[in-house]
């Protein structure tokens, strides 16, 4: 079975380049970027793909605050037979996988996608705001991963060493106990853990946004849709790393596995 693979670009999306590659060291087949006015304006419908990926970067600026005004966009957009988003709902109802990374996260989560508390895609739950920092974060962090989480994307993986590059990846429950009810569903995938990874920490710079319950990445209840804070596709290979002249790392870089539990997944379908 071949599979393939949908990779939004434009108005200020930026990592694209690498997200192809890391769908590429995956195995998938096809791997399309396509600029997000094709996808507003009709002329592209996902339900081609079997997987959608919106990469990293600063959609439109973070203009309105991170991925707002894209998420305007795809909500407005009127194509044959409907809006956009029904279409992107359709693909998600039809099974399709759907990863947001970064500033696709915040998209995820001003849509209402993620978490889908209930099954609900509509709800706008929580959000992803500014860093108790207050500025923007660039460093490299350990992960906790929820063996426990139907997520498809983190299945046989139980730490993880990625980068974070990103100045809104606070989550902020519009309730105080939704954080709980989504580490309790199994929808908390990734914690920002202590240096030796051990357990989900709050302090800084371990965890770098002050994120509550330490959540990094969190799943829908079917586990096929997965947005996060830190960059897979930043981490493919150990010459990716600061320090790979001084430390033994891998050949591969631990971001990979994300993509290819993706394409194991399909493939088993």
């Amino acid at each position: 079975m071949k599979i393939s693979a949908l990779v939004p670009t434009g108005h200020g999306i930026n990592c694209e380049l690498e997200t192809r590659r890391a769908l590429e060291l995956a195995g998938f087949d096809r791997i399309d970027l396509v600029h997000l006015n094709f996808l507003a304006g009709g002329e592209v419908d996902p339900a081609t793909y079997q997987m959608i990926v919106f990469p990293g970067g600063f959609l439109d600026g973070d203009d309105l605050g991170a991925a707002q005004a894209c998420a305007n966009r795809i909500r407005h957009s009127r194509v044959i037979g409907g809006m956009l988003i029904d279409r992107l709902m359709k693909f998600i109802d039809s099974g399709g996988l759907l990863l947001g990374i970064c500033n696709g996260f915040q998209l995820l989560t001003k849509l209402g996608i993620l978490p889908a508390i209930n099954g609900d895609y509509a709800a706008r739950d929580f959000t992803l705001t500014g860093n108790d920092s207050g500025r923007f974060e660039d460093r490299w962090v350990q992960l906790l991963v929820d063996p426990d989480s139907p997520c498809v994307f983190t299945r046989n993986i139980t730490n993880l060493y990625l980068p974070v590059r990103h100045g809104e990846g606070k989550i902020v429950s519009r309730t105080a106990d939704l954080a709980p009810t989504l580490i309790r569903l199994h929808q908390a995938v990734l914690k920002y853990a202590s240096p030796d990874g051990s357990e989900p920490t709050m302090e800084y710079p371990y965890n770098p946004n002050g994120s509550e319950e330490a959540i990094a990445g969190v799943c829908d209840p079917t586990g096929r849709v997965f947005g996060l804070m830190p960059h897979p596709e930043c981490f493919l290979h150990r010459t990716n790393h600061p320090r790979w002249t001084r430390e033994e790392l891998p050949e591969e870089g631990a971001g990979v596995a994300i993509f290819r539990n993706a394409a194991i997944f399909l493939r088993s379908l």
